[in-house]
């Protein structure tokens, strides 16, 4: 079973974003959404250091160092892009002019909580920067994670053990095995790599789920 790569998520996700959307990218996985979006298409990309109009990576040799998403990764900016005050960005986040916010999680449950920014462990650095103004603000929450952990337990949980982000603000969630909506049915699979079954899904996985 070959499982979608980091690339082949954010391509998955792209292909969900629809024309003249405003979209926030999270730190670190969801950047890479970035690159695979359909240049055909008038999305504005957001990041919430104070950016909107964000085109894709620079090319190596091109990168400004004045030009920089939440996550100090290089951006390029599209004709028309503007800068502005990081507390006009948020007011943006909180204000519910995102349609869509894209965002990384260590688990996410079967009712849509999300947890995010801290496992909970001693050692660990708690790193929430904007999630929770994301998590409440954007219109639509799509998650993308890997479907287990390196020990191979799901992320996906019946209630999540790590601190919370946000409440029941999850929509739909990518991971290296399937795309899956969370309603108020339960979780619902919308697609799978090739070759998985539902029922070798569901063992992977730690929570109900149903198919169409």
């Amino acid at each position: 079973m070959k499982r979608f790569t980091r690339d082949e998520i954010a391509q998955r996700v792209a292909r969900d974003i629809p024309e003249g959307a405003y979209v926030n990218l999270g730190i670190g996985l969801p950047t890479m959404v970035g690159n695979h979006l359909d240049r055909s298409k008038e999305i504005f990309l957001h990041s919430e250091n104070g950016l909107l109009g964000m085109g894709p990576a620079p090319a190596p040799g091109d990168e400004d160092e004045d030009l920089i998403n939440a996550g100090k990764q290089p951006v390029t900016l599209l004709t028309g892009g503007a800068f502005f005050h990081h507390a006009d960005s948020f007011a943006m986040m909180r204000g519910g002019h995102l349609d869509i916010c894209v965002l990384g999680a260590f688990q996410v449950s079967e009712r849509g909580d999300l947890a995010n920014w801290h496992t909970g462990a001693p050692d660990a650095i708690p790193a929430v920067g904007g999630a929770m103004d994301l998590a409440i603000g954007a219109k639509k929450v799509f998650v993308m994670m890997e479907h287990q952990t390196k020990s191979g337990e799901s992320k996906i949980v019946p209630a999540c053990t790590y601190p919370l982000t946000g409440v029941g603000c999850v929509s739909r969630i990518y991971t290296d095995l399937a795309t899956i909506d969370v309603t108020p049915e339960g979780l619902l699979v919308i697609d799978m790599i090739e070759g998985l079954t539902l029922d070798a899904l569901q063992q992977m996985t730690g929570v109900q789920l149903r198919q169409i």
